[in-house]
């Protein structure tokens, strides 16, 4: 039996990632591991520090060490880290966010990003950035931070983080190609967003879909 292991920093992401892997490949053992004190962190540095990617490599080795065949991070806050750490570890290293950047400059030049944290914003716009440049592809990436949204989410207030996004995403998917929702905390909007214009990408069901594949 192959073994993924999902790494997250707040515990929203912990069931849902919990669910969809039993969906899409229950024949896959899956491990979690919650630091809910990440995320704060790098918030309150505006970046992920030296003390965090230490303590992000300890949890990674740690999955390795409890038989993870792969490992994937499930926060965009830490993604430039998990790059960092990946080339160092036994087993892939991936980010949720990935497939999600490929996608998302296929569909078109402008790309609108949508956050609720302003350190998942420029992580996951430059992710965005590199990914045209692999693929020689010309992009422009509108950034767009939505205040006081996460905190209605951390606050037990879903209904008032769902309103604050939906209506930011109004604004965006007239001027954008594609939108992408930078976190992957935010992929509950989807279901509830209708039919429209534009597609809106979400990292949870993509990312998952690379690291069951990294797992052949």
């Amino acid at each position: 039996m192959k073994t993924l292991a999902l790494i997250h920093t707040t515990p929203v992401t912990v069931a849902a990632m919990k669910l969809l892997a039993a969906q899409t490949a229950p024949e896959v053992r899956l491990i979690n591991l919650l630091d809910d004190s990440l995320l704060p962190d790098v918030m309150a540095a505006g970046h992920p520090t030296p003390a965090v990617t230490v303590r992000l490599r300890s949890y990674a080795e740690a999955a390795v060490n409890a038989g993870a065949d792969a490992v994937m991070c499930c926060c965009s806050s830490v993604g430039e880290a998990v790059e960092a750490v990946g080339a160092e570890l036994a087993v892939p290293f991936l980010r949720i966010d990935g497939p999600m950047a490929e996608e998302a400059v296929q569909l078109g030049e402008r790309v609108g990003v949508i956050a609720t944290v302003a350190t998942t914003l420029e992580p996951t716009a430059r992710l965005i950035e590199r990914a045209a440049e692999r693929g020689a592809r010309p992009v422009q990436v509108e950034r767009v931070l939505v205040a006081g949204a996460y905190d209605a989410l951390m606050a037990g207030e879903p209904e008032r983080h769902d309103a604050l996004v939906t209506a930011a995403l109004a604004g965006l998917t007239e001027r954008a190609d594609v939108v992408v929702l930078a976190q992957a905390s935010m992929a509950r909007l989807i279901p509830a967003l209708g039919e429209l214009r534009i597609p809106v990408l979400s990292s949870p069901n993509s990312g998952l879909a690379r690291a069951l594949e990294s797992l052949k």
